[in-house]
């Protein structure tokens, strides 16, 4: 598909292309995948556009007395498969292409699992460290607030996201049960997922992300020639999922050889201790200074070779300079887009192979889906049984992907994202459009 078709369907939504914008990146996967499986065009401009941006403004009030005006966006990229669904995030670098990129990966993730859920992003424009308990507790209940109308439910359940995490989604399940409509007040904790245990949570959703990764990477790796008993790897990120990425992996047996995060970057190449690694970085807020592993520059860490690449942060990490650096054999995709195209095309040039991120960090949102049917059902799921479905959920995701790119002879990421539309389309043939 040539860049000249993006430019007709974008030209018919009177949108401009912008090859450089991640919300344009993303719809170029989705419609380049589209076309491998011969989608038709009316479902491709479906797809190019969100059904819903919304923006808020609103002001609270800080510690000192006064009031500072935030800004958060709710994007409701599509809702064939069910209810939106997707994080909020908390962070200071985003915008409303940002998040409308990231509700469109959420439709193709959902619809690459087959979870009864459509695709929705969220964020606050904050740095959540740059605010006390109390100013964050006010920020998250009057975002919810500003809200209210738009999630549900039954219509849009949001989760945790960069930047938020347990507490907040209690809060924003508070804020809605008290002030949403009244006939849904108490189920109004499903609202949304990623709560504590204690309050409608599930076992296993603080680790779900990272053991999705780890699940797929049991699945397609012994394919490549690599066990997950003896494999090092590099690391971007660790918070969330990649402490647990990195925790579940030292289980196997897997080598940890150099992190990186917003402090600096390490190396260990014997290993690092990833539980004591987990401890310093949830005391300090970084892993710099940690004295298990030696500091080194950003070029050194990702000069390192390895035999996977994990990155497990933000979007868009690796570009072509750092895709030219990069020495391994697969690249895990733990983070949602953590690769440019134009660094994606160096890797593939140098045949590393890529493990998308619709596939690999598709754990989070599965084990919210358990979520969100425990608090409907009124039940409480044993640990165990959540692993087992979701590495069942996962495995059959992977064999999808695998049997499609035989069937289409394509790479992994154009043969999830072809398999994701393929549902989709399956599922648009048989409601409909409406009227």
């Amino acid at each position: 598909m040539q860049s000249s078709d993006y430019q007709e369907i974008l030209k018919e939504l009177e949108v401009g292309f912008d090859p450089d914008n991640i919300y344009f990146q993303t719809i170029t996967s989705i419609l380049q995948a589209a076309e491998l499986i011969k989608l038709p065009r009316n479902l491709k401009i479906i797809l190019a556009q969100p059904q819903n941006e919304i923006m808020v403004h609103f002001p609270v009030l800080m510690d000192d007395g006064s009031y500072k005006l935030f800004k958060g966006y709710r994007v409701q990229h599509n809702n064939v498969l069910g209810p939106f669904k997707g994080g909020i995030r908390f962070h200071s670098q985003i915008g409303l292409d940002h998040i409308k990129a990231l509700s469109a990966i959420m439709t193709i993730k959902n619809a690459l699992i087959q979870l009864p859920f459509g695709g929705a992003k969220g964020g606050l424009k904050i740095d959540p460290r740059s605010v006390s308990h109390s100013e964050l507790m006010r920020l998250t209940r009057r975002f919810t607030s500003a809200l209210q109308s738009h999630i549900g439910p039954s219509y849009d359940i949001p989760a945790p996201d960069m930047g938020t995490n347990a507490q907040i989604m209690a809060w924003m399940a508070d804020t809605y049960t008290v002030l949403g409509p009244q006939n849904l007040r108490l189920e109004g904790k499903g609202v949304v997922t990623g709560k504590p245990l204690e309050f409608g949570g599930s076992h296993g959703r603080e680790k779900a992300t990272g053991q999705g990764v780890v699940f797929i990477m049991e699945e397609i790796l012994p394919e490549m020639g690599l066990s997950l008993s003896n494999i090092s790897y590099s690391l971007i990120g660790y918070g969330n999922v990649g402490s647990w990425t990195a925790r579940l992996l030292s289980r196997h047996g897997s080598i940890l050889k150099t992190v990186m995060d917003h402090t600096g970057a390490i190396i260990n190449k014997k290993g690092l201790d990833t539980e004591l690694l987990a401890k310093y970085v949830e005391k300090t807020g970084g892993l710099a200074g940690f004295s298990g592993g030696k500091s080194i520059t950003e070029d050194e860490f990702y000069s390192t070779q390895v035999d996977c690449f994990i990155p497990a942060a933000m979007e868009q990490m690796i570009d072509q300079k750092r895709a030219a650096q990069i020495q391994c054999k697969v690249v895990v995709e733990a983070a949602n887009a953590p690769v440019t195209p134009a660094g994606e095309r160096v890797l593939v040039k140098k045949g590393i192979s890529i493990l998308p991120a619709i596939l690999c960090n598709a754990g989070g949102v599965t084990v919210s889906y358990f979520e969100w049917k425990q608090n409907r059902q009124a039940e409480v799921w044993e640990p165990d049984f959540v692993d087992q479905q979701l590495q069942k959920m996962m495995s059959a995701a992977a064999q999808r992907v695998k049997k499609t790119a035989a069937k289409l002879k394509c790479d992994m990421k154009s043969a999830a994202y072809a398999t994701a539309l393929e549902y989709l389309g399956k599922v648009y043939n048989y409601r409909g459009i409406f009227p």
